[in-house]
Order: C-alpha cells, then sequence, then structure tokens
C-alpha cells in the first residue's frame, strides 16, 4: 500500500506564514504537520515582543499584571507562547480541525528556565488531554535573538 501523497495549502490569513520558501503546513493522508511557528507575523514584518504585541484580552488571559517590573520579565516569553499556540490553533482550525487533534509537539526554547510560563500557556489551548511533548533547548532561533520559542505539531485529522 503506497502513502496518500502530501498536499499543501495555500496561506490563508490569521494561520502560520512560512519566513522562507517552506510550507507552513502539509496534509499526508490523514496526519497535518506543521511546521515550526515562531512569533513573527511576517505580513507586518513584526516580532512578538510582550503583551502590546497581542490582543488586549490575550494578554490579560496569560497574566499581564500591569507591573512594569513583572511584565517586561515574563511578558516576552507569555506573549510569544500565546501567539505561537494560537496560530497553531487558527491554522489547525483551517485545515478543518481543533486543538484536541494535535497529538505531538515539539517545543524549542532559547531558554528552559521558560518552559513553566510557556506550560502555563499551553494549559489554555489543551484543557482536557495534553499532547504527546518533546521539549528542546537550542542555543539561537533564527531570524533574531528575540524569538524565544518555536513550537511544531502533528495533528490526527480523518480525511472525511
Amino acid at each position: 500500500m503506497s502513502p496518500t501523497p502530501a498536499t499543501a495549502t495555500a496561506p490563508a490569513p490569521g494561520i502560520a506564514q512560512p519566513l522562507a520558501r517552506y510550507a507552513a503546513w502539509r496534509r499526508a493522508g490523514d496526519f497535518i504537520y506543521l511546521s515550526g511557528i515562531i512569533a513573527v507575523d511576517p505580513a507586518a514584518s513584526r516580532i512578538v515582543r510582550g503583551y502590546d504585541d497581542i490582543p488586549h484580552e490575550a494578554a490579560t488571559l496569560i497574566g499581564r499584571t500591569g507591573e512594569f517590573s513583572s511584565d517586561i520579565k515574563e511578558g516576552p516569553i507569555l506573549a510569544q507562547s500565546w501567539y505561537v499556540l494560537d496560530r497553531i490553533r487558527q491554522t489547525i482550525e483551517a485545515a478543518g480541525g481543533q486543538m484536541s487533534d494535535v497529538f505531538k509537539l515539539v517545543q524549542y526554547f532559547k531558554n528552559l528556565d521558560h518552559f513553566p510560563q510557556y506550560s502555563r500557556v499551553r494549559k489554555l489551548f489543551f484543557p482536557g488531554e495534553p499532547p504527546a511533548s518533546t521539549v528542546v533547548e537550542v542555543s539561537g532561533m533564527l531570524p533574531t535573538p528575540d524569538i524565544l520559542i518555536e513550537v511544531e505539531a502533528t495533528a490526527y485529522l480523518p480525511q472525511r
């Protein structure tokens, strides 16, 4: 039995967009594979650097306190975590699925000390059974040192 050929889709607004020549996501049979997503909006040429770069409601939900010392320290990783997971959500939904279809995440951190903050945000996107998970610390992230996290996802989404 030969595998089902992989198919790519045209980018849609709001979903993960590649920063170079690669597919943001591809379907292979009943599986959806997302490339690593970082907190960059290529359409706006903007890096998510903190709470001001995400919707106000999201910033409040993930922990914005209004206290400069707290928000400047945790804001970048919390905002980037939310942005990346929200792009995964939007991409999976554009493919016809939902976050509960995601069964595997690979998370790359510039600094593993950020994992507890990321984990708090991830629980908001996966309130039920969490996906299988791999966490890796890497020395640098593209395209800039301001990028703190990259996440790739795999979902099981049977074709109908």
